[in-house]
Formats: structure tokens, sequence, C-alpha cells
């Protein structure tokens, strides 16, 4: 399969949309040569027969995984007969050596009749104030949901930032997806305690990331200088066994920690290449300092297993990770390996409802032809990064697995096309890597999504997501929640929504006035409508229901809810204003009090319970 863009599509509302002539040549330019990829990959799903390429006869040697070998008859049909060993194989017929990857027809299922809370990891608290929290603060979180009756905690993306770029603190803007976030590393894991803040002030409400990365970042040397011997032979050990991916990484955390600016299109041109002789040099000459941030990503990963070991004493799934749909042009990943990323485009959406001029993450994503040369690792790895610590992963923006929209860089939102990728091999490497990992698959399927594509995760267990301010018919009425897709995640809204408590009482509406955004929302009717929904009389009360809403939502039929923490507290503002930078405090708010002192309070345990009475796991 080759790269296609598609020049008509279909927009969120069913109307019919043409992608621009020029817009077509800008961004083929980009992409460069279409020449197909002469890979011998193939995909297949277990207890079905295979196809295989044109015109393959004969006979078929299959050598598994797991050291077994097999041979076949290829079928009149050009196909195998169906095998049930899911996993990555040898296939060598018609004179050529193919890998097969062959999958279970379904990722694992959750327990059914689940819930789930969903937490951003720098909001937590702990009883000692802090600039942040971190996995430390996340597994005792975690220790406390899981009393309530949650089997799972939802994390934003734990990808690996920019340590030297403190307002670069999108989780869904990472530098690699490949490694974690090294302010979440807790030190106390190795018997060191970070410094206290100073004079043990309380912690402000809004995070100072300008002020707490560089602090935490000196804080964690100091870590590292007092690791003891263990730690350090543990540490090395775990860097030789990464390999090359981690030993880029940490060049390139290194080299941004004495270059600085966004990143690696900001250093001197020299070191632009990472594998040319500036770099190697530099890597030579400052050996301590690459070990150090190496040192990071085997803390940060430490912590987080052991914050999924202690969600595990209590929870049925424990952690669900996060996964982005792609990584910064000019971030880690892209910089080590500039052959597997889209160059010159970034990704986004097209105009919708929710983003009528459309959207421009500004970020790049694996390119579909270099997957398919390369065998797909880099998503593999990229799988195995965020399974390695978690019971599931929710796939963010899971329309890239069928197609992504792609812009050239400087454009409009709005003067993209949708690039196709290689959907039913990816979506079965994600079956694989699913059942390997023994962990659930939650595909956000929110936003303009193509005919057949729901239906098509939905078949594989890889659960969409239903929110309640989009579970309505054309007239406005909330739908019934136990008419809601028994194939999704049912949720009060996610880090992008509103708040209940916030829509409710028109926080948003607050905001988009403040931002000089449209007005149209009639929440008033909107109101009424939910109010009516939630089987109330007469007009809507002026305080939040909220506890009706939240039982409301727990009546949907999947087998998972998963509830924002600032819905079970009845919080206003949201984590993050999508199209905002610096106009909302995205990515900074923290909670207001200590997880052990939230979660005590007599108004979120009685709500816990209802979600528990509804949903016992």
């Amino acid at each position: 399969m080759t790269h296609r863009l598609l020049r008509d599509w279909t927009d969120a509302q069913g109307r019919p949309q043409r992608v621009a002539d020029e817009v077509l040549a800008a961004i083929r330019d980009r992409l460069g040569d279409d020449d197909p990829p002469d890979t011998p990959f193939l995909s297949a799903d277990a207890g079905r027969p295979i196809a295989l390429p044109a015109g393959v006869g004969g006979t078929a040697e299959l050598l598994f995984e797991d050291g077994g070998r097999a041979t076949h008859a290829i079928g009149a049909d050009g196909t195998l007969p169906a095998l049930d060993r899911p996993g990555y194989h040898r296939l060598l017929a018609g004179g050529r050596d193919y890998t097969l990857a062959l999958a279970p027809r379904r990722c694992p299922a959750p327990p059914a009749r689940a819930w789930g809370a969903a937490v951003q990891i720098p909001a937590l608290r702990d009883e000692t104030p802090d600039a942040f929290g971190d996995a430390g603060t996340l597994a005792r979180a975690a220790a406390r949901f899981a009393p309530l009756g949650a089997q799972a905690l939802a994390i934003s993306p734990t990808h690996a930032l920019f340590p030297a770029a403190p307002a670069r603190i999108s989780p869904y803007s990472p530098s690699t997806r490949l490694f974690h976030n090294v302010l979440l590393a807790d030190p106390s894991l190795i018997g060191v305690a970070l410094p206290p803040p100073p004079a043990l002030a309380p912690a402000p409400d809004l995070i100072d990331w300008q002020r707490a990365i560089p602090e935490r970042i000196a804080a964690l040397r100091g870590a590292y200088a007092q690791a003891g011997d263990a730690a350090r032979a543990a540490a090395t050990a775990w860097r030789r066994q990464r390999g090359p991916m981690l030993e880029a990484h940490a060049r390139f955390d290194a080299l941004h920690a004495r270059f600085g600016g966004d990143g690696w299109r900001d250093w001197p041109a020299a070191f632009h290449d990472a594998g040319g002789p500036a770099v190697i040099r530099f890597a030579a000459q400052e050996e301590d300092e690459v070990a150090f941030f190496a040192f990071l990503q085997w803390l940060a990963d430490l912590s987080l297993a052991t914050a999924q070991r202690t969600a595990r004493e209590g929870m049925a799934i424990g952690l669900i990770a996060d996964v982005a749909v792609g990584m910064a042009a000019d971030g880690s990943h892209a910089w080590s390996a500039p052959d597997e990323v889209l160059r010159g485009l970034t990704i986004g959406a097209p105009p919708d409802p929710l983003g009528p001029q459309g959207q421009n993450w500004g970020i790049t994503a694996l390119d579909p032809r270099a997957l398919e040369r390369g065998g797909f690792q880099p998503f593999i790895d990229t799988l195995r990064a965020a399974f390695a610590h978690a019971g599931g992963v929710r796939i963010d923006h899971a329309l890239g697995l069928e197609r992504l929209w792609v812009i050239s860089e400087g454009a409009d939102a709005s003067q993209g096309a949708y690039l196709t990728m290689p959907g039913d091999h990816l979506r079965r490497i994600v079956a694989i890597e699913a059942q390997r990992a023994g962990g659930i698959v939650i595909a956000e399927d929110l936003g303009t999504i193509p005919p057949g594509l729901r239906a098509a995760l939905a078949d594989r267990c890889m659960m969409g997501m239903r929110v309640l301010p989009f579970e309505r018919t054309a007239d406005g009425a909330f739908v019934d929640p136990e008419e809601w897709d028994a194939s999704a995640v049912a949720m009060t809204g996610t880090h992008d929504t509103p708040t209940v408590a916030g829509w409710w009482t028109g926080r948003d509406l607050d905001w988009a006035r403040r931002l000089g955004r449209d007005l149209s929302d009639d929440r008033a009717a909107d109101r009424a409508a939910l109010w009516r929904a939630l089987g109330g009389d007469g007009a809507p009360p002026e305080e939040v229901p909220l506890d009706a809403i939240l039982a409301h939502v727990a009546r949907a039929p999947g087998a998972l809810a998963i509830v924002p923490v600032e819905d079970m507290l009845g919080l206003e503002e949201q984590p993050n204003l999508p199209g905002t930078i610096d106009e909302h405090p995205n990515w900074r708010r923290r909670l207001p009090a200590a997880t052990d002192a939230l979660l005590a309070r007599r108004a979120v345990v009685r709500r816990a319970r209802l979600l528990t009475s509804e949903r016992p796991g």
C-alpha cells in the first residue's frame, strides 16, 4: 500500500467536501516521491484464512516467533489456512521473506460494569507542599481511589517533554512517545528525598512551570549525585537494554540543556544530524551529562512501574495510559529518526462544530510509507512504551489509525487534506500488543469519523468514547444513556470539555466571552434539556445536580465508565481549553487539596458509592 491523499471527503455534518488543487499540490510537494515501498510485511487475523500478495503460489514456510515451524500449501485463491498463533512471525513464500503480524480477533475486555476516574498527574497533591504532582503522588492517589470502588485511573500522556524548555508543557505535544516525562520521576524510590519548597510555603493553585521545572531538574541532579551503587548499576543495565533509542534521546536532552531554544532547529547546524560527528564528540565529552538524562529515564520508568503496581493492588485495571497522536517536529524523535516522521507537514483536524476554523496541533506524526518500510517498528515501540506500566491505553485521535489531516507547515488548519494510513495493519498491531500486555484499549473516536471506522474499532474491542455533552439528538434532546453505544466508554467529560459544574454554571461561557469567541450557545435551554433527561420537573435548579448527572451517565451499557476527578469534586474549571496557549492556564491547575482529604469528603464518598452501586466492577 502507498500513501494516498483524499481529494474528496465528508465532514462532521455529512456534507461532501473537496480539497483545492493548490492545497493538494503543496502537501504532495512536502510528501515527496510516491514510490510504492517494497515492503515484505503482511498482517492477518487469527482464525481466518491468510491472504497473500497476488501471484504468490506453491507452498509457504512459517517460522513462528516462539521457534516453531510449519509448511502449508497456498490455496488456489492465494490464501493460507487459518492459524491461531497471534504474534510476529516469518513467512517464506514466492521467493520472499515476509513478516506476518497475526492478530487476535479482539483486544482484552475490561471487567463488566466497572468505573474509573481520570486525573492529571501534575494536578495531584499530597499533604506536603510541592510544586506539582509526580509518579509518587500518582501511586498514593491510586491507593486512595481503589477503596472507593474505582477499577481504573486514567492519566494523560506521560511521554517525554522538554526539560530545557519549561514553556512546553502540553502532554499531547511530546518530544518523543518512546520515553517518559522525567519530571514524573520519584527519587524516594532510591532513598533520596526531594528538597522541600522554600519555607514550606503553601503550593499555589496554578503551577508555575517556568520556575518549577528548573527547580525540579536541579533537585533531580542532586538525586543523581546521591544515588547509591545499586541504583546506578540498575540504571546502567537498563540503559544498555534500551539501546540506541534511549542513547539518542538522552543525547537530545543533554544538547537541549546546553543550547536551549525550543528544540533542535534552534541549535547550531552541526548538531542537527543526530548521527553526525559533532553530536558524537559531544556525547563523548559530556558522557556524565548524557548519563544523567538516561538515569532520569530509568527513574521515571521505575516510578511509573511502581505507580501501576500500587494501582493493581486494589484495581482490576489500574492505570490507563494515554498515547498522543504525534510528536513535536523539533523534538527528540524527529531529530534522531527524521525518516520515520512526516516532514514539512503538521497534523490537526478539519473544521467541525467543535472547531469551526479547524485545528492545527503543530505536531508531526509517523510517516505511513516509513512505517511500511520499517516493518511498523516505531509504532510497535510506541505501544510497548505505553502498555509497559499500565492496564490499558487510550489512543488519542484514533482516527489516526485510518487517516490523518495533514497541513503544510505555516498553512491554515482548513488548508489540509486527509492522508490515508495503513489502518488494517495498525489495528492488528494494536490488538497484538494489547493481548501481550493484557491491557484494554480505548480509541478516542470523537469528531469527524468516516463511516465504518467505529464498527471496525468495536469489532476489535477497541472501545470508543461517549461523552455526555455530545450525546444529543438533532433537536437538542439528551439521549438516554441506556441507548448509548454499548461498545464505548461512558464519560461525563474529558480534559478538553467543560466540567459538569462548569457547564451547568456557564463557566465555559465566561471564558468564551473573555476570549471573544462565539456565544451562540443557549445554555438555559441546554440545562433544561438535561434536567428533563434526568427526570426533573419544572425549571432546573441553580445548584448543580451533580449526583443525578453521575448516576445518569453510570447507567450507560458500556463495560466501563470514566469520571474526571474534577466532576467527582464538583469543580468548575477544566484542565485544558482547546485553541488556547497562554490565554487559559492549560495544564497548570492543581486540585484544591491533597487526594486523601478530597476523597474523604462526604459528598465525594457518596458519589463514589453511587458509581459503585451502579458499576460494581
